[in-house]
């Protein structure tokens, strides 16, 4: 049963029944009836198949999951047996927003390469959320409140406080809000994937819609335009750290910040053991962002 599961795997990351056949020395034909006889087994349709492409059903995502956690398990297990100290090695294909990627993902990826010589990394930029099985990344650094999603598990890494900000030249023109009011007047910052903006005191909280003084789908874009003086943004401080301490931004309204349900989270998928690469890139980041992450020392 275990040749099947591995053929129904590098099926789906590869693609290609033809692809997973020749990998594993099977013909296009015997590949197909060996995954014909694999669904029939199981009473439900794995994959969706045209002249074109190869899609996983609902059933087949799932099933794909958890037969990557299974032969993740059955390697290890064979490891172990066979007295290998599993070395991480490898690709390893990393996910994070663009913005955070660049400030605090990349610096810190030189250390972990000089630690670890046989891996090899993909970092992949995208403000979206990736989805881990379709594009066969390993692990996600997400910035979110919502659950990981069905046969994924999440680990918290640091909080992601926001604040509302805005630079010295425009509260020098417009003014300085004393309360959450008083933004009705001003001119707010906002992507379109970032509003309506969550707020909370200590003692109460609000959602806040925003009206973008300026329409754009770039947190970067929505940065360089506080700093600009243009108008006040909600900005999380591991993006303006910096420019908080400086001078270039001031904090407005310090009683209030973004919901704090918000964290930064490493997500992939179950899998136990976890690959020596994964497992040895996680103790990497938790050793950077424990007890607190660099922006909030």
């Amino acid at each position: 049963m275990d040749r099947d599961y591995r053929l129904f795997a590098r099926i789906v990351d590869l693609g290609s029944l033809s692809a997973a056949g020749r990998e594993l020395g099977l013909s296009p034909a015997a590949a197909s009836k060996r995954l014909a006889a694999l669904e029939a087994s199981l009473g439900a349709r794995l994959i969706h198949r045209t002249t074109r492409r190869l899609t996983t059903t609902e059933a087949g995502r799932i099933f794909h999951e958890d037969v990557r956690a299974i032969l993740a398990a059955m390697e290890a297990a064979e490891a172990r047996v066979a007295g290998r100290a599993e070395a991480p090695s490898g690709l390893l294909r990393i996910a994070a927003p663009t913005s955070f990627g660049r400030l605090h993902v990349a610096p810190h990826l030189p250390a972990f390469l000089e630690r670890h010589p046989a891996v090899k990394v993909a970092l992949l930029l995208d403000d979206g959320f990736t989805d881990l099985l379709a594009e066969r990344v390993d692990v996600a650094l997400r910035i979110t409140a919502t659950a990981p999603g069905s046969g994924l598990t999440a680990r918290l890494l640091a909080p992601n406080r926001r604040v509302l900000c805005a630079a010295p030249a425009y509260l020098e023109r417009h003014g300085l809000p004393s309360s959450l009011r008083d933004l009705a007047g001003h001119r707010l910052l906002a992507a379109s994937n970032q509003t309506p903006w969550r707020l909370e005191s200590a003692k109460a909280r609000r959602t806040l819609d925003v009206d973008s003084h300026l329409l754009t789908n770039s947190s970067e874009v929505v940065r360089e335009l506080a700093l600009a003086g243009v108008g006040i943004a909600l900005r999380s401080t591991w993006d303006v750290g910096h420019e908080l301490a400086s001078g270039a931004l001031r904090r407005i309204l310090p009683d209030w910040q973004g919901a704090r349900d918000v964290g930064i989270y490493a997500v992939h998928a179950r899998a136990e053991p976890l690959p020596a690469a994964l497992r040895s890139w996680l103790a990497h980041l938790e050793a950077l962002y424990a007890p607190a992450p660099p922006w909030e020392r």
